[in-house]
C-alpha cells in the first residue's frame, strides 16, 4: 500500500549533502591513450567510385529537362508583376532511349579509409565511489499501528476519472472485503435498475421503428389530403348517435395491447424500488 499505514522507520536525512569531490562516473576516457599516426579525421565518409565507367550512350549536351515546347504564354500574364514567361520544364524527350543525360559524374561509395573523429578509448573509473544518497537516520515521526485494517469511519467518497462518455453516475458505493456479498448488493441495487433501463430502452425502440415505418410509407399529394378530410367529414356526420355508437368505439386489439404493455412496465419499474437495498427496512 503507497503510502503504507505506518510510516518508515528511518528516513533520508534532509541535512546530509553530496561531497564536492564524490565521484559517480563508471567509466571516464583512458588519459594515457594517444591518437594513432594514420587515423585521419579530415577523411571524407563517402568518396567517387573509381572503378565505375560512364554508359555508352551517355548524353552530355543533353539537358535532363526541357521546356514545355507545347506551352503557350497565358494572355494575362503581365511580364512588370509576374517576371519574364518561362516554358514549364518536362522530361526531355531524346532521354528517354538513352542511359541518361546532362554531365555525367562518378556515383559516390563509402570511403573504407573513413574513421571519423577520434575519441580516446572508455576504461573503468578507478575513483568510481558509485551513486551518492543521503544518509539514513530514525523518523522523527515513525509509529506503529498493530491494527492498520482498523479504519476511521468515513462519510464520503471522491472520485478521480477521465472518460470520452457522458452521462455517466454513480451511486450505491460499498466497501466491503466480501466478494458474494459485493455482488449480491449489486444484483439487488444495480441488477434492477439495469433490467428496468433494458425494457425501457427495448421499448423505445419498438416505437422509433414503427413511427419510421409510418413516415416511411409514401405521403399523399396536398389534393388527396383535402379529398380524404372530406370524406371522413362526411362518415362522421353519418355516423349513427347513441349505446350503439358508443360500442363501436371501444378500443382496438392493439390499443388494449399498448395499455397492457405500459402497465407492466410501470409495475416493473415499482417492483425496482420496492426491492431496492436502500428502501428495505
Amino acid at each position: 500500500m503507497t503510502p503504507p499505514v505506518n510510516p518508515p522507520a528511518e528516513i533520508e536525512d534532509p541535512e546530509d549533502h553530496k561531497p564536492e569531490d564524490w565521484d559517480e562516473r563508471p567509466k571516464i576516457q583512458d588519459p594515457t591513450a594517444t591518437k594513432p599516426d594514420d587515423w585521419d579525421e579530415d577523411a571524407p565518409a563517402q568518396i567517387p567510385d573509381e572503378a565505375a565507367v560512364k554508359p555508352d550512350g551517355w548524353l552530355d549536351e543533353e539537358p535532363e529537362y526541357i521546356g514545355d515546347p507545347a506551352a503557350v504564354r497565358p494572355d494575362d500574364w503581365d511580364e512588370d508583376m509576374d517576371g519574364e514567361w518561362e516554358a514549364p520544364q518536362i522530361p526531355n524527350p531524346a532521354c528517354e532511349a538513352a542511359p541518361g543525360c546532362g554531365t555525367w559524374k562518378r556515383p559516390m561509395i563509402d570511403n573504407p579509409n573513413y574513421k571519423g573523429k577520434w575519441k580516446p578509448p572508455m576504461i573503468d573509473n578507478p575513483n568510481y565511489q558509485g551513486i551518492w544518497k543521503p544518509r539514513k537516520i530514525p523518523n522523527p515521526a515513525y509509529f506503529e499501528d498493530l491494527q492498520p485494517f482498523k479504519m476511521t469511519p468515513f462519510s464520503a467518497v471522491g472520485l478521480e476519472l477521465w472518460s470520452m462518455t457522458s452521462d455517466i453516475f454513480f451511486d450505491n458505493f460499498m466497501i466491503t472485503d466480501d466478494r458474494n456479498t459485493a455482488d449480491r448488493w449489486a444484483n439487488d441495487g444495480w441488477g434492477l435498475k439495469k433490467a428496468a433501463e433494458s425494457a425501457a430502452e427495448k421499448k423505445s425502440a419498438a416505437a422509433s421503428a414503427a413511427e419510421y415505418k409510418k413516415t416511411d410509407e409514401a405521403q399523399p399529394d396536398v389534393k388527396e389530403e383535402e379529398e380524404e378530410e372530406e370524406e371522413a367529414e362526411e362518415a362522421e356526420e353519418a355516423e349513427p348517435s347513441g349505446p350503439a355508437a358508443e360500442e363501436k368505439n371501444e378500443d382496438s386489439p392493439a390499443e388494449k395491447e399498448e395499455d397492457q404493455e405500459v402497465a407492466a412496465d410501470e409495475k416493473l419499474e415499482d417492483d425496482v424500488l420496492r426491492r431496492s437495498p436502500r428502501n428495505r427496512k
